[in-house]
């Protein structure tokens, strides 16, 4: 069992027999154990995003309550965000582990900082509609001309890409939305 996953593991433990999903019903219970506690940090994510976006939740709504941004008193933020994280905080806590994830279900991509943001998390989007999220500034060659953003995500904040629709999301417009 991975140290730093302990708590997250056993919360998902505690919680498999009153999980419940419409979209999954009664095959819910097939899935169990939700986390197969034998792989890595990222794999145990991994199972609890699957669980949550296969009972309903889209991708970065499912990403926000695994790796949400730090909340509370010295933590300003409008009230409807605040209502967002202190509802999902009764049914998921932080998950421990990756501090910078990349994940996509093949129509979004995205890219999320843990709220601590002990790991750089940069982007640069191109004019030709190429991204790339990658922790060091550099990983490729890109002509400078080409550049139409650069960005690093501060801690807590989300990127994400609508390949269908061709679009760039930032933080703000994912979190609003939802919120």
């Amino acid at each position: 069992e991975i140290n730093t996953l302990r708590g997250n593991l056993n919360w998902m433990r505690a919680r498999s027999g009153h999980l419940r999903s419409e979209r999954l019903g009664d095959d819910l219970s097939k899935l169990l154990p939700i986390i197969d506690e034998r792989g890595s940090d990222s794999a145990c994510l991994d199972n609890a995003l699957e669980l949550l976006v296969n009972a309903g939740r889209s991708m970065d709504h499912a990403m926000m309550m695994l790796m949400p941004q730090a909340w509370g008193a010295k933590y300003p933020m409008g009230p409807d965000l605040r209502g967002f994280f202190e509802y999902h905080a009764g049914i998921m806590e932080p998950w421990d582990g990756p501090a910078a994830v990349a994940f996509s279900d093949g129509r979004f991509v995205g890219g999320v900082l843990d709220r601590n943001g002990l790991r750089p998390a940069r982007y640069t989007i191109t004019t030709d509609g190429f991204i790339v999220f990658a922790s060091e500034a550099g990983v490729l060659d890109i002509d400078p001309a080409t550049v139409r953003e650069k960005g690093a995500l501060r801690p807590g904040q989300m990127i994400l890409v609508d390949l269908a629709r061709h679009r760039v999301m930032h933080d703000y417009e994912l979190k609003m939305r939802l919120a």
